[in-house]
């Protein structure tokens, strides 16, 4: 039997045309965002929202923070918007699965955010860690929405969700802030630590203010320079010093650098008689973000004093994200200083001004913050960089007597770097400032002098102020709390800071009584400048160190003279036993000279030997004409600097720390050793996280914040009363033969510079 054969034919249906293929893919581009998945968006929108709003606070347009905030904000959702529609379109066209609007809103976030901190720091690595952080928290925060926002997600479920929330945001608000550092008076509770007889100097002295402007009359940014000027100045011809100025620039402030305004806000002393003038400049902060009025807290203070107060506008020579700085902004800065004296010269010799005869040209005093501590300093040694300017002729009239600078820059301009004499100063720092990291006030500190004070010679000092927990920006009530611009400036660490109120408690203290002891005369507030103990009631708690000098003293030794480090001048000699010593530069947080040498003396181990470093004058040491009564020195804790020794096994014990006496040993033979706690505690230098991470603190702005700690100088004088009382015989009146630094117990290493003595 013959089976029937049938062949089977299978016929393949015909592919559709790629057209048709990719318009269906287009028509179905929103098929898997459903309503949980559009809901869910909020997430990376918000996320990529976040990061605008701090581009927006970064790059101020002059119109205010909420008109910069806005327009931020409606500008990213726009681009939010179109963007997630293209690349949804672009995402069906390639066929892939899944929520693709959503994609497109992660998409966006994951650019905009990596963008906005890409070209804040230029670091890829921290702007794909941020950007990984911002876009996880987005999800997880889409995802919450989307939940609390469905209708098919049980009450119960969507309230136990929400209580969590609320309980984790409360707990991040109410969370104790870092405890700030104690101030550690003396670790011998048998110290009497003098109160000073002054008044409290941040006080509100007797003057009535009277305050007003001097402007162009054409600021159409800052009506009180502008149409709303009480009196009216002069432009300046800035252009044989600014070569770069741009052209939106001038489209901004309306003038170019040919026509630069002369503008102050004045707290004048309502009273007969002359006053000593004081100058107060800003630095370099974003330009449409005005500086000049963040510290009238310090004009008000002095002007109620008997000063009159000037603070100086120089926003139109800062840094702008649209135009950039121009350049040798910094040389200007100072000569616009020199420009304003002149200005007020002219005032005061007009009877219609408010300056007419009120202003002692004898008594002045320039006080600058960033790159305005250093362009005062500019200012006061202007011979070196505008001696051959013909448009400040007649300079010398203006005397200034005094310079104080908060957290000054110190950069060579010129290659020159200003040199004072013969001219008070004062500067301070924080030991968390974030833009200048370095404490670069010290370095003008050396290189401030004075001629030797005799007689009736007039008597000068210089000062330095190192702050535990003290920021740069918050000297400045207009700069806020962090130090360095958004967006990353999100990423400075906050805890522990001083509040505002706080360090600038600080400042009304230190300038008012700096100027109260070198315009005013008042000598009683000097003793704050070498130990910050004696004015405790008037200071927040933080850890303080103070470094002084004045034109009085008699120097034994600063380490500079020579590369000896056996001779010392005067004949002297020194030496050492059990101890390594050397001369070496002192070096700030990023390991750059501060112009003066120290001798470092070290202890690598736990001992029961002591460590001696001697200085040996045969025929005594120098001396002032009306005898020895302080000994003077500058000390550095720089034990940080070791390896830190293990603690005991048997019972976890810190090992001992080192501990430091004193010898003198007069001309007649009679020694007499006391420890240098009996008179001042040898601080530890505070240590700084600058960022929210120990990581970010290695790699954020190129390392500028690895270091944790920069060493910095407390001065010690030691009155040698006590060593009088501690044995009858010694007499300082027969001459110091030999001063010993004794060493013992555990490991340790300190600089010592600028060994000196006082009447």
């Amino acid at each position: 039997m013959e089976l029937p054969y049938q062949t089977q034919y299978v016929i393949k249906p015909r592919r559709r045309p790629f057209r048709l293929r990719l318009r269906d893919r287009i028509r179905r581009t929103y098929q898997y965002d459903t309503a949980y998945w559009r809901l869910a968006i909020a997430g990376p929108w918000g996320a990529g929202i976040f990061a605008f709003m701090l581009a927006a606070m970064g790059m101020p347009t002059g119109f205010g923070v909420a008109f910069d905030i806005l327009v931020f904000l409606f500008l990213g959702t726009l681009a939010h918007f179109i963007l997630c529609h293209i690349a949804a379109f672009l995402l069906a066209l390639l066929g892939v699965p899944g929520p693709r609007l959503y994609y497109g809103s992660l998409l966006f976030n994951i650019a905009a955010v990596y963008l906005i901190f890409y070209q804040e720091d230029q670091s890829v690595l921290i702007s794909s860690i941020v950007t990984g952080i911002l876009t996880v928290a987005g999800i997880v925060g889409g995802f919450i929405f989307a939940v609390l926002a469905s209708r098919q997600v049980r009450f119960r479920t969507k309230f136990t969700i929400s209580s969590v929330l609320v309980l984790m945001l409360l707990t991040a608000a109410l969370w104790p802030e870092q405890a700030q550092h104690d101030m550690e008076v003396s670790a011998d509770s048998d110290v009497v630590i003098e109160e000073l007889t002054a008044a409290d100097p941040s006080l509100a002295g007797s003057y009535e203010v009277h305050h007003f402007t001097y402007g162009s009359g054409k600021d159409y940014w800052q009506p009180e320079f502008g149409e709303q000027s009480d009196y009216i100045t002069e432009s300046v011809d800035a252009s044989a010093y600014i070569k770069k100025w741009n052209r939106l620039r001038t489209k901004y402030w309306g003038f170019n650098e040919k026509s630069l305004p002369v503008n102050g806000r004045v707290w004048m002393p309502e009273g007969s008689g002359s006053f000593p003038l004081v100058l107060i400049v800003h630095g370099n902060h974003l330009m449409e973000d005005y500086s000049d009025d963040g510290y009238a807290y310090l004009g008000n203070l002095l002007a109620s004093r008997g000063f009159i107060a000037v603070s100086v506008d120089e926003n139109f020579l800062n840094y702008s994200v649209w135009t950039g700085i121009p350049d040798n902004d910094m040389k200007v800065r100072a000569w616009m200083l020199l420009k304003h004296l002149q200005q007020i010269g002219t005032f005061a010799e007009d009877a219609e001004s408010p300056f007419y005869q009120k202003v002692n040209f004898d008594k002045i005093a320039l006080i600058g913050h960033s790159r305005g501590g250093q362009a005062v300093a500019m200012a006061s040694d202007y011979q070196r960089w505008f001696d051959s300017d013909p448009g400040l002729e007649g300079l010398e009239q203006y005397q200034i007597q005094a310079v104080a600078a908060i957290a000054p820059t110190d950069k060579k301009v010129d290659g020159n770097l200003a040199e004072l004499e013969n001219i008070n100063y004062l500067t301070l720092q924080g030991a968390r400032d974030g833009d200048v990291s370095d404490f670069d006030g010290e370095r003008q500190y050396v290189r401030t002098s004075f001629t030797s004070s005799s007689g009736d010679e007039e008597y000068y000092f210089k000062a330095a102020l190192y702050i535990g927990d003290a920021n740069h920006s918050q000297f400045n009530t207009g700069w806020g709390r962090h130090d360095v611009s958004y967006p990353k400036g999100i990423l400075l660490n906050r805890q522990g800071l001083l509040t505002p109120a706080e360090q600038r408690q600080i400042a009304k203290v230190y300038i008012s009584a700096f100027l109260e002891a070198a315009l005013h005369g008042k000598e009683q507030y000097t003793p704050l400048f070498v130990d910050s103990r004696q004015a405790l009631d008037w200071l927040p708690e933080t850890s303080y160190f103070n470094r002084f000098e004045s034109s009085s003293m008699t120097a034994w030794t600063r380490f500079d003279e020579d590369a000896n480090r056996i001779t010392l001048p005067e004949g002297g000699t020194a030496g050492g036993e059990e101890v390594i010593w050397r001369e070496e530069e002192a070096k700030n947080r990023r390991n750059t000279g501060k112009g003066t040498k120290g001798i470092m003396l070290e202890r690598r181990e736990f001992s029961d030997e002591v460590s001696t470093y001697t200085l040996d004058w045969e025929q005594g040491a120098p001396q002032p004409a009306g005898g020895i009564g302080i000994l003077s020195f500058a000390m550095a804790d720089r034990s940080y600097e070791l390896d830190k020794p293990a603690k005991s096994s048997a019972e976890d014990i810190p090992p001992e720390p080192m501990e430091i006496e004193i010898e003198l040993e007069t001309m007649a033979g009679v020694a007499v050793s006391l420890p240098l706690s009996q008179f001042m505690v040898l601080q530890p230098l505070p240590e700084t996280r600058f960022t929210l991470h120990p990581w970010l603190d290695l790699h954020l702005s190129d390392g500028k914040y690895k270091q944790p700690t920069e060493s910095v100088f407390q001065t010690f004088q030691l009155n040698l009363d006590a060593f009088s009382e501690a044995d009858s015989r010694f007499n300082p009146e027969a001459g110091i033969g030999r001063l010993s630094f004794h060493l013992y117990n555990g490991m340790g290493r300190v600089m010592i510079a600028d060994i000196g003595v006082y009447e």
